[in-house]
């Protein structure tokens, strides 16, 4: 008589620890929250998505959906944050190009997650998580100011209002440009993107530079620093032909 095959030893189970458990079921959330919307996302999801039971889940976010919520969108702003943290080497303008290639790479993996977080209206959101994503945008401008030497970084100054102001401004536009992206399918390609917003926080510089003597000072700085075949130089070819167009509007020498 034949035996019957013996059955496959049962996996065994292994107990986490409260951190390592707590990091699991914040990885499979922030998966959810990637791609959906947070209102579209139950407890039930996120259980089935770590492999454990939905009691599990409240016992480590008693709060519910708005507590898991508010920690993945905690730990999604860490890793934004790190997106924008670069090494103080080579042009400035290189070295922003990375942080946007990393920037737009985590708005491609977080798309309808990353649209859903900066729009707001959802019924997830409140004044705490309205603090971690402004949170966000401040370090990114600190982190842009560093490469400009006004982060307040050893041997540096801190920045004035107007050169400030003008950095916030467009850590505002390349948020805004990333949604737009979104909502056009992603196109132009991200290289192309992020070339422009090169392009843009030059000439928000130029402008501002022109009538604040701090901005003007920091222009002279990166310039001395960039390459012709660079960023700088790149847009630099291509302003001047556009330039000599507004010849006849300065006045006579």
């Amino acid at each position: 008589m034949t035996s019957a095959p013996a059955a496959p030893p049962a996996r065994a189970y292994r107990r986490l620890g409260v951190e390592e458990r707590r990091a699991q079921l914040l990885g499979a959330a922030l998966t959810l929250f990637a791609h959906r919307a947070p209102d579209d996302v139950s407890i039930d999801e996120v259980a089935a998505a770590a492999g454990v039971s939905r009691p599990l889940v409240y016992r480590y976010f008693p709060g519910g959906r708005q507590q898991l919520y508010e920690a993945a969108l905690g730990s999604a702003a860490e890793q934004l944050t790190l997106c924008f943290s670069e090494p103080a080497v080579g042009p400035p303008t290189e070295r922003v190009s990375r942080v946007l290639d990393r920037y737009l790479g985590f708005v491609d993996e977080h798309d309808a997650g990353f649209s859903a977080l900066l729009r707001g209206g959802s019924v997830a959101e409140t004044s705490r998580t309205s603090t971690i994503v402004d949170g966000v945008r401040r370090s990114a401008a600190e982190q842009i100011l560093l490469h400009l030497g006004r982060g307040g970084g050893p041997g540096q100054e801190p920045a004035g209002p107007r050169l400030r102001m003008m950095v916030r401004t467009w850590i505002a536009a390349v948020e805004a440009a990333s949604l737009i992206w979104l909502d056009e399918d992603k196109q132009p390609p991200a290289a192309d993107l992020r070339g422009w917003l090169v392009d843009h926080l030059m000439a928000l510089l130029a402008v501002t530079a022109a009538s604040d003597e701090e901005t003007e000072a920091v222009v002279a700085e990166l310039l001395a620093q960039e390459t012709a075949d660079g960023p700088a130089g790149r847009l630099a070819a291509l302003i001047v032909p556009v330039a000599g167009h507004a010849a006849h509007l300065l006045p006579p020498e």
